[in-house]
């Protein structure tokens, strides 16, 4: 039975190109070897996955697909389908009449599957970037064969299946005569070379999976949901192939006392009630260090005061975003009997209505039984 790659996925055919890559990433993360621990059936389905994946998000294999199922895309070398889709009057002929179809695969190591890996930082680390050390389980090149899959003192032979080509020809024939297609040798699986004795450490497949770390570079001003991309950090081909990258995926922890809006950082001050009514000079501690803020008699709550440049800097540019420091003038409630008088001669003189003072409990006696 064809494979339905949108079940493979969970998405419905309708998807779109957003939605199928989340999908991707959610059953990658859910069935990749690193995570499963080698399982045969999980490796087995993950590659299932990617191969749905590798389809779905091209557009024109996608509406092949949609409209002439698997077979309009599965055949690595072309076939009937790359003839009419891609290829050219020579490819026709060669499909049909006998020819091996499409380019020749070139066999050899593959390369390693992608793997991500979440950071978590601080806003200063996010700010002004930071090396951080970042710890994974993936596949590293075996040790006791140096990659090669192959016992120590044994070499690796050509595959006696496809003859080195890694890859085998199947012909059926057709209406209009025979069609010749390539699919990947199971035997050495493309590489085409075959391992007589494997490696007792790594079962013949080049590598084992180890714990390893590296040391990121952070640079300075990403933000939330940023991606780094460490080149050939990520897990190792098998039998020697170049190894896969390492996607960095960053996350910011939330900040006690500043908050972020783009490339500006955004902070609250407390002050004074007589402080916002006269005026004064507030230390306020900024990420660089402590700045001098002048409050303007008469400010009100709510106004804001811009410190250009203390901002996050601009990754894609030189320079940095401001910081807005957004004034809280406070109440005071805790008054002395001298501090509340003085309030309410100030009311008076400034004819302001306010609430009469709070009697005691004995003045509340005699008027009772007054």
């Amino acid at each position: 039975m064809a494979a339905d790659y949108y079940a493979l996925l969970d998405v419905r055919p309708d998807a779109t190109d957003e939605e199928i890559k989340r999908a991707y990433r959610r059953k990658a993360r859910q069935l990749h070897p690193d995570s499963t621990g080698g399982n045969a059936e999980s490796e087995a389905r993950f590659k299932e996955v990617s191969r749905a994946y590798e389809v779905l998000r091209d557009p024109e294999r996608r509406a092949r697909y949609d409209r002439f199922g698997p077979e309009g895309v599965e055949a690595p070398t072309g076939g009937m389908a790359d003839a009419f889709f891609g290829g050219g009057l020579g490819d026709i002929f060669d499909a049909f009449f006998g020819g091996a179809t499409g380019a020749p695969r070139h066999p050899g190591p593959l390369r390693g599957s992608d793997a991500e890996v979440v950071l978590e930082l601080d806003l200063r680390q996010a700010v002004f970037g930071a090396e951080r050390e970042v710890t994974v389980e993936q596949y590293t090149a075996c040790a006791a064969c140096a990659g090669s899959g192959a016992r120590p003192g044994t070499t690796a032979v050509r595959c006696p299946d496809c003859q080195g080509s890694g890859e085998l020809r199947r012909v059926r024939q057709s209406i209009l005569g025979q069609v010749v297609t390539a699919v990947p040798c199971t035997r050495c699986r493309g590489l085409g070379e075959h391992v007589p004795s494997p490696c007792p450490d790594c079962s013949g497949d080049g590598r084992r999976v180890q714990q390893r770390s590296f040391t990121v570079e952070v640079p300075a001003g990403v933000d939330q949901g940023s991606t780094l991309r460490l080149t050939g950090r990520g897990p190792a081909g098998p039998r020697g192939g170049p190894a896969g990258d390492l996607y960095v995926h960053l996350v910011v922890r939330p900040d006690e006392r500043f908050s972020r809006s783009g490339d500006d950082l955004q902070a609250v001050l407390p002050v004074s009630m007589t402080q916002a009514a006269l005026g004064a000079t507030v230390d306020f501690e900024t990420l660089d260090g402590a700045e001098h803020i002048a409050i303007a008699p008469g400010t009100h709550s709510g106004a804001v005061v811009r410190l250009r440049g203390r901002g996050v800097p601009h990754v894609r540019g030189r320079g940095r975003g401001d910081l807005l420091v957004h004034v809280a003038v406070e109440t005071p409630t805790d008054l002395t009997k001298e501090q509340e008088e003085l309030l309410r001669r100030l009311a008076a003189d400034r004819g302001e209505e306010v609430a009469a003072p709070e009697e005691g409990l004995l003045s509340r006696l005699r008027s009772a039984f007054g």
